[in-house]
């Protein structure tokens, strides 16, 4: 980088024409070089182009289209003179802008004493839905190779953290905090992203463990949903939700080949759930199963979880709710405030 005196023309004073300044914004998250037409038509047909910045993704790129850029940091001032006779400057920027320059550009035009350029904000490449997700890979890309703790961590050290976040998300869920279930929906992205780092550091040969990348989850959850929508994605059609679950369970049998409507189902989950699963497969799968009979309080909530899945109703959340209930009774007894009950 250089001083803007040290280089770009400027123009004559005399002129009356102020010109126009284009200020360039371009996203780092897109790849150099994707830029839009209207931005390779100013680029073209401006008198000069300026960047600060000589590292650039977009210079080398812009150079191979027979576009000068000169590596120059010009100052509000600068750009005026530069802009002097009608002539048009482009100034290349980040997608964050040059705020110091806009700064000095609008302390001019405030001032009154000087016939300002016409000023253009032009977005040359920008975000797209679900472009941050690139900075958070980069970031988890960095974190994993840079930081003592990361670096050494595992699948099965981190699985209890994916259980602890899955539950603070819901608990979020619950209490209706929209602010709570933003952040708690990041440490959620994080478990994914994070074990599909540590999978990229896989080894077959040695671990005898194929890696794969954060691009293979996304892929396979891609053509997993597409396959699983032929309404959306094919010439099915579903009017109703239950149309549409008949699509996903009968596309969802294909692909799995399973021998029992209980494979797939993880015995490790909590208890309700888990029976509210076994009843709900039973039933979706219209089999006559007698509940097992036995003494005990445990065939006694299993009577309890099948009753719930048979009326509707989450078992785990309708337990959680009275046990919210009767925490907070236990909070009046100990003289201290309740807090907000979630009701189902």
């Amino acid at each position: 980088m250089v001083n803007a005196t040290s280089g770009f023309e400027t123009a004559p004073e005399t002129e009356t024409d102020p010109g126009r300044v284009v200020l360039l914004t371009t996203s780092h998250r897109v790849a150099p070089g994707l830029l839009s037409w209207p931005a390779w038509q100013t680029l073209h047909a401006a008198d000069q182009v300026l960047c600060a910045d000589g590292t650039h993704p977009q210079l080398p790129y812009l150079r191979d289209a027979g576009i000068a850029v000169e590596e120059v940091s010009p100052t509000a001032e600068d750009l005026v003179h530069a802009c002097a006779g009608g002539r048009t400057v482009v100034v290349v920027t980040t997608g964050e802008g040059d705020p110091a320059l806009t700064d000095g550009l609008a302390r001019l035009a405030g001032s009154g004493r000087v016939r300002m350029p016409d000023l253009e904000l032009l977005p040359a490449s920008y975000d797209l839905p679900g472009a941050r997700l690139l900075d958070l890979v980069q970031v988890m890309d960095r974190i994993r190779l840079e930081c003592p703790w990361s670096s050494r961590q595992t699948h099965q050290g981190l699985a209890k953290y994916g259980i602890e976040e899955a539950y603070e998300l819901v608990e979020a869920i619950e209490d209706g905090d929209r602010d709570e279930l933003r952040e708690e929906l990041g440490d959620v992205l994080l478990q994914v992203v994070f074990h599909a780092r540590i999978a990229e550091d896989a080894n077959e040969e040695e671990d005898g463990e194929a890696p794969f990348s954060i691009d293979d989850v996304a892929a396979g959850i891609v053509t997993k949903l597409i396959h699983r929508h032929p309404h959306v994605f094919g010439d099915a059609t579903a009017s109703t939700p239950e149309d549409v679950k008949e699509h996903w369970l009968r596309t969802k049998a294909i692909e799995k080949q399973r021998e029992s409507v209980t494979d797939g189902v993880p015995l490790g989950q909590p208890g309700l759930a888990l029976a509210a699963k076994l009843a709900s497969r039973v039933h979706t799968a219209g089999l006559d199963v007698p509940l097992p009979q036995g003494e005990g309080i445990g065939y006694e909530l299993l009577h309890m979880a099948v009753r719930a899945e048979r009326e509707g109703v989450d078992p785990e959340a309708a337990l959680r709710a009275a046990a919210r209930a009767y925490r907070d009774a236990v909070r009046v007894k100990e003289g201290v405030a309740p807090t907000a009950t979630v009701t189902e």
